[in-house]
């Protein structure tokens, strides 16, 4: 018996390896909700009061939850949706609509969506629907139990709510902020935007049917702040199987975040974004380096997911362009040089390359026309250029203009990393921007 505990107490490396990878993947993947959320408190009460008033007692409600991307918009939601669903009546009659302007992109979709997800499929049959309002009537009409005082309360969460109010004439918003309004049934219309100016974008009549209630989230975290975020996402629960690993781990973890070099990186990443999101993605790369021979993650593997979180992917494909197309980009770049950024076509970047030429006696440079033309075409393909006008395709090729989607930076970087350049060809790169 005692050896069996000895046993499950301290489990092997590699089954501690495979725990530690599931456990924090869960955690930076699936985004579990906090026990209780920090720094938006006032918001959660305000929000769970209102969408109480429409699951408890009957009330219509509408309001709009502003915030820039990862500010954590939809996660105030659905915690106030988990503590929501705590009261037994909530959880009984409450029925939730889920839609993003992504994904129903006009009115016809929508309706299919919200159909489908109060399971009214079989009521609506083959039924020939006139307009949109009679449409949402019958559907709010066929959750009834009876009498008007039995409807069952709707929660409609309107995600990317801004491109709703693309749809023509507003009608899917139109009509549930007027549901929302009115006594026809208990409606509560939670819309999510990133957009500030998104009641600009509202129709007159639409604007006068919405509540005008506003919850504002900014994503404001301090360094510290962050820096306790990473700790608290890399550390293991106490319920982890072993103890002892699981200490190891979480002193690991302390170390890391004291040290020096990897509070520079994640300094970096913080001044880059404080999205939350975006540092899950580093963390991911992070745990990625974890193995049996490295039962950690150390300062190496930081930087190392950082620098590829960091890796610019255009000035990457330079590394795999032939000398021809080289050439032909530092001779784009040599006329942004001269001409201050205007557009240039295939003749004229021709034209820099014979001057290139012309300084040389090699002819390992000498390339016909049409093999020119292909590589141009090929650097199109990459995009690392593209058309000025894409309504010009009926100009002949060699004077389309275009235009160079690398900056000197990336360029001079690629060609100290490219394999084997030629000397002449950096030489020429150099003066060209000298």
């Amino acid at each position: 018996m005692s050896k069996r505990k000895v046993k499950d107490d301290h489990l092997p490396v590699g089954e501690c390896i495979t725990q530690v990878q599931d456990i924090l993947r869960e955690r930076f993947c699936r985004q579990q909700l906090p026990d209780r959320l920090e720094g938006v408190e006032a918001q959660h009460k305000h929000l769970l009061e209102l969408l109480k008033r429409t699951a408890v007692h009957g009330e219509s409600n509408s309001v709009l939850i502003v915030g820039p991307r990862g500010a954590g918009k939809t996660m105030l939601l659905k915690c106030v949706l988990r503590d929501l669903l705590e009261e037994k009546e909530a959880q009984k009659n409450l029925l939730q609509v889920h839609l993003n302007g992504l994904l129903q992109t006009d009115d016809r979709i929508a309706l299919k969506e919200i159909t489908r997800q109060l399971h009214l499929e079989n009521v609506v049959g083959d039924k020939v629907f006139g307009s949109f309002a009679e449409n949402l009537a019958f559907l709010l009409e066929a959750l009834k139990k009876g009498d008007r005082s039995s409807s069952r309360p709707v929660l409609f969460v309107l995600d990317e709510f801004d491109l709703f109010a693309h749809h023509k004439n507003q009608t899917l918003l139109y009509n549930l902020f007027d549901v929302s309004q009115s006594a026809q049934a208990p409606v509560a219309v939670v819309g999510i935007t990133c957009r500030l100016d998104v009641l600009e974008l509202l129709e007159k009549r639409v604007k006068s049917r919405f509540s005008h209630r506003q919850i504002h989230l900014l994503s404001n975290p301090t360094f510290p702040q962050y820096l306790e975020r990473v700790r608290t996402q890399l550390s293991l629960p106490d319920r982890f199987p072993d103890q002892e690993f699981c200490q190891d781990w979480n002193d690991g973890v302390e170390t890391l975040c004291e040290d020096k070099s990897v509070q520079d990186v994640l300094q970096k990443h913080f001044n880059s974004s404080k999205d939350f999101r975006s540092l899950h993605m580093l963390l991911m790369l992070c745990l990625s380096r974890v193995s049996v021979s490295r039962p950690a993650i150390r300062p190496a593997d930081l930087l190392e997911a950082s620098r590829l979180c960091f890796t610019d992917s255009k000035a990457n494909m330079l590394h795999g362009l032939s000398i021809l197309e080289l050439c032909l980009i530092i001779a784009m770049k040599h006329l942004n040089d001269v001409y201050e950024g205007e557009p240039f076509n295939l003749q004229m970047v021709h034209n820099e390359f014979k001057k290139f030429l012309q300084r040389k006696s090699n002819s390992m440079y000498n390339f016909e026309q049409p093999v020119i033309m292909k590589a141009f075409e090929h650097l199109q393909q990459l995009e690392l250029i593209r058309p000025v006008d894409s309504t010009a395709a009926k100009t002949q090729r060699e004077y389309q203009l275009m235009r160079l989607m690398l900056d000197h930076s990336q360029i001079m970087e690629a060609l100290q990393k490219y394999p084997q350049c030629p000397t002449d060809v950096k030489q020429w790169a150099m003066s060209a921007f000298g």
